[in-house]
């Protein structure tokens, strides 16, 4: 058993987390800024902190730790959010501080975001070229850590792709196909559907997460990930008869953004190692 603590636990994949972390057995602390309004696991100890403030004392939480997964990041949604940038060094502090007190292992949440355009599957050796503040940001955080942790301190940086489920706490197009469904709505404007992505629910990205933890020979940018394409129509075609939703998908409504890659996704063959060890 580890004691692992889990930033940004009640956002929309930390509840996910905190759950696989327990079930594998782990001692979770995770850390919220306002615990009266996260729902989370019963077995989990819940510290009410802003982490990213400089003054803020991490002796109320940081005893003993063995691992962090670094999931807290404002405005994930929103990819030129001023946000990403001005609080970049405050997630370099507080993880830098963290491996100097002891945490031997860090699980930071990465982005497909980070890469920018790219066609056809990424890797660990894949280009990085961030075409929004948001993938910036995450970048440059997966570049300095290395260079700024203590050598018995191990970082995997875990790159996340499209990720759905528990689709009311996203700000997807899952959700919204919903929220057009509750207002009666019976068509819902769209592309053309036809660009690929890497789809994974969120249950599945918090255990895939939650093994990272375990696997501390595992380092550098792994994929979180299925590693199969599908396209973005059959994805919301699937979704729509999977929920029963009496809404049609109006094709074309919306041109195709122009800077999407035709089809993306992860190589999932590290990940896949990881979770074979069970």
């Amino acid at each position: 058993m580890t004691r692992v603590i889990v930033t940004g636990a009640a956002g929309y994949l930390g509840p996910h987390v905190v759950t696989a972390l327990l079930d594998r057995g782990h001692d979770v602390t995770a850390i919220v800024r306002l615990a009266g309004t996260a729902v989370l696991d019963s077995r989990a100890r819940v510290v009410e902190a802003d982490i990213l403030s400089p003054d803020v004392d991490m002796t109320q939480w940081d005893s003993d730790t063995g691992a962090v997964v670094h999931l807290a990041w404002k405005d994930g949604f929103l990819h030129n959010s001023r946000a990403h940038m001005s609080q970049l060094s405050a997630h370099y502090n507080l993880l830098t501080r963290l491996a100097d007190s002891g945490t031997n292992r860090i699980v930071a949440l990465g982005t497909m975001h980070e890469i920018g355009y790219w066609e056809g599957a990424i890797d660990e050796s894949t280009p990085t070229s961030p075409l929004s503040q948001y993938g910036i940001a995450k970048d440059a955080l997966r570049r300095a850590l290395p260079l700024a942790l203590p050598e018995d301190t191990s970082l995997a940086w875990a790159r996340a792709y499209y990720i759905y489920g528990d689709d009311r706490r996203n700000s997807s197009i899952f959700r919204k196909l919903l929220e057009a469904s509750d207002r009666g709505e019976r068509t819902f404007p769209f592309t053309t559907g036809k660009n690929l992505y890497d789809f994974i629910r969120v249950e599945q990205l918090g255990r895939q997460i939650a093994a990272l933890v375990d696997a501390t020979d595992i380092t550098g940018a792994i994929n979180c990930s299925t590693g199969t394409p599908m396209s973005l129509a059959d994805k919301v075609e699937e979704f729509i008869t999977e929920n029963g939703l009496d809404i049609s998908l109006e094709y074309g409504a919306f041109p195709d953004r122009p800077y999407d890659s035709p089809g993306v996704w992860g190589n999932a063959d590290r990940i896949a190692e990881v979770m074979a060890r069970g």
